[in-house]
């Protein structure tokens, strides 16, 4: 992965502060526990589909329009399952 890939726990966070929104308020409307969630998002290379579903829904935002941007961007061979 290069430098400037940014990674979907990363750019989670950022739309969670752009809404004035705390990881704990996230956790309560996802179902998940705060401190998983946060070791998650800023640990984790991974992000299982069903999580990335339900941040979207929570924070009324298309994550997965993120993958599909850089891919037509022509950046494909930089989207590898250890983003998401």
């Amino acid at each position: 992965m290069k430098k400037n890939d940014t990674q979907i726990g990363e750019f989670i966070l950022e739309k969670l502060k752009e809404k004035n929104r705390s990881i704990s308020w996230l956790a309560k409307q996802i179902d998940c526990d705060k401190s998983n969630l946060c070791k998650i998002l800023k640990h984790s290379h991974y992000i299982h589909y069903d999580l990335i579903y339900r941040i979207s829904q929570a924070l009324d935002e298309d994550f997965f329009a993120y993958g599909t941007q850089k891919l037509k961007k022509g950046n494909s061979g930089n989207i590898h399952h250890k983003m998401w």
